[in-house]
């Protein structure tokens, strides 16, 4: 729009703006879990600690949908559809699910709060490898004093869908990009932690079977990026 005079010009600008769609999801006439949360993990040359896993989470969670990315050379045939539920759990796939692990109560924060993503901890087992990860947080989170705000999480966490995908994974990294979207994400997504809700991991034990040598040798081999694969 502008204004005009015989030697003068006055110019004001006009931004117009249209308000962002949200994206809907509909968690059911009765609000269950499994309306609300979907599980995602994936996995590479290591179907029997996948197995396990599944396991465990048709123990304590019997309906939720779990969507397994399967990069193997012969793909187990288990659901591979897209979420379509307003949150995802995403699992590595040689963890367990026991009764500390309450997906439900991480639910119930995220439902009240501005909360991006719950990040869940992993209990110690033996000969379990590296479990905990913790390395401090800002501050308790308003109106949930066991829960703290922080910035990063392990490989286990609940997220809105939505938020999760607008950081999504950097496709240059082909192996590991776990640290890096945590990166990606520092001043967008809003974290919190809650230290009694956990989940267990498989121990590393050396297996009897040789063909499961072979395979969990093979997958250690992929387990670091190189350049090649950046």
């Amino acid at each position: 729009m502008s204004l005009e005079s015989k030697s003068s010009v006055a110019k004001f600008p006009v931004t117009i703006r249209l308000p962002v769609m949200p994206k809907l999801y509909d968690p059911g006439p009765e609000r269950k879990l499994r309306d609300l949360v979907s599980i995602a993990t994936k996995t590479l040359l290591r179907s029997h600690k996948l197995m396990t896993m599944l396991q465990s989470i048709r123990e304590h969670y019997p309906d939720l949908a779990v969507i397994v990315a399967d990069d193997s050379k012969e793909p187990l045939k288990i659901n591979n559809n897209h979420v379509t539920t307003k949150y995802v759990l995403w699992v590595d796939d040689d963890f367990l699910f026991n009764d500390k692990t309450k997906i439900e109560v991480l639910v119930d924060v995220l439902e009240k709060t501005e909360l991006d993503m719950f990040k869940l901890f992993l209990e110690h087992s033996e000969n379990g490898g590296c479990l905990h990860w913790r390395s401090g947080s800002f501050r308790p989170l308003d109106g949930f004093p066991s829960c703290m705000v922080t910035s990063g999480a392990v490989s286990f966490f609940l997220a809105h869908t939505e938020r999760l995908q607008r950081v999504g994974f950097d496709p240059r990294l082909q192996r590991v990009a776990h640290s890096e979207f945590f990166i990606d994400g520092l001043g967008s997504l809003l974290v919190g932690s809650r230290s009694n809700v956990t989940v267990g991991h498989q121990p590393h034990s050396p297996v009897a079977d040789p063909e499961l040598t072979a395979l969990e040798k093979s997958y250690n081999a992929y387990w670091t990026n190189t350049k090649a694969q950046v």
